[in-house]
């Protein structure tokens, strides 16, 4: 399942990022001869409420969902791998003090954070990416730090630091090949809730300013019409559902493969 899954996410990235330059169809033009057609040879995805094609604002759309969701899954995911490792390795009080940390921060729910620090800055790509990594990181270093007190405890690592050999030497080349599972499953969860992330908050109106666009605020401008034209709300959903499920499976694929290895080691 996990190899439909990985050839159907590349197969998505792929046309949304290359269709663009074959499918010449502004997904900014109006036409008011077009409002609210429904699929159909000439627009494979029908039209919105201003007659503009929902086919090539669905692939401009979906640069936009993807690029905020990998690279605010990125900067999380490296926040939370170097506070997670900072945590597992060094121990004591920068342990405590991390743990704190990130226990405040799950103190809040995830999407009311990130309400609360959308509703203070005017919303843009950047905007959200940052906001994005800075609540979405916590899952990450918790399962780093927890490893990475395991792999701490591990004779070699012991020996390691009696020898004196480098910190900086000892997490890169040691720790850093032992949490690369983590991190990955970590990573594809994280690339799927950003983009739900983004989706939810263009969905409420909090995500990019038109006239950019995300799957999000199509998704949003679509329940107005859903009753007489369910087209301009049911494709920007099934792009994020295929996304996430893909992502689900690949991830699932990955922890299955990680806890394998863990078992033939112990």
């Amino acid at each position: 399942m996990y190899k439909v899954a990985l050839y159907l996410l590349i197969t998505v990235i792929l046309a949304i990022f290359l269709l663009p330059f074959l499918y010449a169809v502004s997904p900014y033009e109006l036409d008011p001869s077009k409002i609210l057609q429904a699929p159909s040879l000439e627009h494979l995805f029908g039209t919105d409420r201003l007659g503009r094609d929902m086919l090539a604002r669905i692939l401009e759309g979906g640069q936009t969902s993807l690029i905020i969701g990998f690279l605010a899954a990125s900067i999380s995911s490296i926040v939370g791998l170097f506070i997670g490792i900072n945590a597992g390795y060094f121990k004591g009080n920068i342990d405590k003090t991390i743990t704190i940390m990130i226990d405040l921060f799950l103190t809040f729910p995830t999407f009311f954070l990130l309400l609360a620090l959308v509703s203070y800055v005017q919303a843009s790509a950047v905007i959200l990416i940052i906001v994005i990594s800075i609540t979405g990181w916590m899952g990450m270093a918790r399962m780093i730090r927890s490893e990475s007190f395991a792999i701490g405890n591990k004779p070699f690592i012991k020996i390691l630091k009696v020898a004196n050999v480098s910190t900086f030497k000892i997490i890169f080349k040691y720790f850093a090949p032992l949490l690369a599972p983590i991190f990955l499953i970590s990573f594809t969860f994280g690339v799927g809730g950003s983009i739900l992330a983004e989706s939810g908050l263009s969905f409420l109106g909090l995500g990019v300013n038109p006239p950019a666009m995300s799957w999000g605020s199509l998704l949003s401008d679509g329940k107005a019409v859903i009753d007489i034209a369910w087209w301009v709300s049911f494709y920007p959903g099934l792009m994020i559902f295929i996304i996430t499920f893909c992502l689900i499976q690949i991830s699932d694929y990955l922890q299955g493969l990680a806890n394998k290895k863990e078992i033939i080691q112990n």
